[in-house]
């Protein structure tokens, strides 16, 4: 059974790369991201990104992935890492710096761990998104988080983790690179 989640900024095309793969890739369940989940049970959320509903978020996407059974291949809409990049970008804003707990660390490590690949979708220069998303400064300080984690693990959290892939391009030309890793693992 492979497991893969998908991470990155808002608008980043997270969601539509995870459609377009699903309609390739059909054996793969496709997981929302906590937020929509979280909103179908009927938690109330504010207007603006906060550090307690991120968090709340953090704990439901490790959940999710610790919790997620059954014997098909599975892709997740978000991981723990895209709620502790938020985290840290929505406490700077407000003045403060957000640490996780040791236990907050210890549940994305074990998240993680059960994956098989993250698979990264960066913001790129020109945007590969033709509209204005929502809160750019926040969208591009969480994607400078993302890179970060992602590409030097400064959280040590991917060491003995999932594979990271990057993808960029056009939308078949990022299904396509998910689809030949996964054809040579």
């Amino acid at each position: 059974m492979m497991r893969i989640a998908v991470t990155g900024t808002h608008g980043s095309g997270k969601t539509t790369l995870i459609d377009d793969f699903i309609a390739v890739q059909r054996a793969h369940e496709s997981v929302p991201e906590p937020y929509w989940l979280l909103d179908q049970q009927g938690v109330p959320f504010a207007n603006v990104a906060t550090v307690d509903d991120l968090e709340e978020q953090l704990v439901a996407s490790c959940r999710l992935i610790l919790n997620h059974g059954g014997d098909r291949d599975v892709i997740f809409d978000r991981c723990p890492l895209d709620f502790l990049a938020y985290l840290e970008v929505v406490s700077a804003s407000e003045g403060f710096e957000w640490l996780p707990s040791s236990r907050q660390l210890m549940d994305v490590s074990k998240a993680l761990a059960t994956l098989d690949m993250v698979v990264f979708v960066p913001l790129t220069s020109p945007d590969d998104i033709p509209i204005r998303i929502e809160l750019p400064r926040l969208r591009s300080r969480v994607d400078r988080r993302l890179k970060t984690m992602l590409r030097e693990d400064d959280l040590g959290l991917l060491h003995d983790g999932p594979r990271i892939l990057e993808v960029t391009g056009p939308r078949a030309q990022r299904v396509e690179m998910i689809t030949s890793v996964l054809g040579a693992a």
